[in-house]
């Protein structure tokens, strides 16, 4: 029989590399990998080449009858492309139309939002959705909530300093009790193999659930496992909608993409501290099938458990080639 082909785009990066490790645990794919033309002699790139994985060379501004004879035969496609280049996917949704791919799922794995404002993020990710449902082309649509690599404070002691991306991490929003979803990123790949192998996931959302931690529960097991008190530092939820507000101002009065990433820090907070979209609750009524309603023998890594690895010094810092951090860190001066 025939492996179930798949088309992976950007299986350079930290959410693709990890959904490619989970299809080839799984085992049951022939996969190969969409790259650009600029990054095909690429260390990462070549690597992938050393590996045996074959590549369709495209920058997805091509022709779509010529992006078209390139993924024929592909049975899903699974994009995993920055957000900031989302709308590329546009492309290749009609090309995947057209190609009769059997199921397309575009690049979400992120927190459950509703669209129409909340976060610019999601919302460009949702006219690609719309895309989608033009071209009527088969679909999953996947989010995570957060990493568990993003979401751990740090402790007085340092120890866990060498594996946080952000700053300021020990700030509590609001009361601290807005649950939401947590997902341990090793784990992405292993949900998406289970998820695009399931009939009853096609033409639906789903949502991938390791944890569902307020904060005050997140600083509780840290204090617990760390053995060290937690300094804690407030922000009310009208201060985090005074924030998002300042942060839009200076983002229109500058035009600078590196103010415009306080605008996306401010978004995430309020939608996740301040309106609690990102909890298993608000997935249900979004209309989100829930992993641990479709895969009951499947034991994600939970965040407990991460943090023992992470206070052992086994975790890995996100983006250790550092562009991520400094652009933060030159948009904060």
């Amino acid at each position: 029989m025939a492996k179930h082909r798949v088309l992976l785009i950007g299986a350079t990066g930290e959410t693709g590399g990890d959904i490619l490790s989970g299809l080839v645990e799984d085992g049951s794919f022939d996969i190969s990998l969409l790259i650009r033309p600029s990054s095909t002699n690429t260390p990462k790139a070549k690597a992938l080449e050393a590996h045996g994985f074959p590549f369709v060379v495209s920058d997805l501004t091509e022709p779509v009858d010529q992006l078209v004879t390139k993924i024929k035969g592909i049975d899903t496609i699974i994009s995993a492309i920055r957000s900031q280049e989302a709308l590329s996917e546009i492309i290749l949704v009609e090309a995947a139309a057209k190609a009769g791919t059997k199921r397309f799922l575009p690049c979400d794995f992120g927190p459950v939002c509703p669209p129409g404002g909340i976060m610019a993020v999601r919302d460009t990710k949702e006219i690609v959705h719309n895309a989608i449902l033009v071209a009527k082309l088969p679909y999953t649509f996947v989010d995570i909530g957060f990493w568990h690599q993003f979401s751990f404070p740090p402790v007085p002691s340092g120890k866990l300093d060498y594996a946080i991306l952000f700053p300021g991490t020990n700030v509590i929003y609001g009361d601290g009790n807005a649950e939401g979803i947590l997902t341990d990123k090793r784990d992405l790949g292993r949900f998406v193999a289970r998820i695009i192998k399931d009939e009853r996931t096609i033409n639906k959302k789903v949502v991938a659930i390791a944890d569902a931690l307020t904060q005050n529960q997140i600083w509780e097991i840290v204090e617990r496992l760390s053995g060290e008190k937690m300094n804690r530092t407030y922000v009310s939820a009208d201060e985090v909608v005074s924030q998002l507000a300042r942060a839009k101002e200076a983002a229109v009065a500058s035009g600078n993409e590196k103010v415009n990433l306080e605008v996306i820090a401010g978004s995430y907070n309020w939608s996740r501290y301040v309106r609690a979209d990102n909890s298993p609750e608000n997935a249900k009524y979004l209309g989100y099938l829930d992993s641990r309603e479709l895969y009951p023998d499947f034991r994600p890594i939970g965040f407990e458990e991460f943090m023992r690895e992470a206070l052992q010094g086994k975790a890995k810092k996100l983006y250790a080639d550092g562009k991520v951090e400094k652009l933060y860190n030159d948009g904060k001066r």
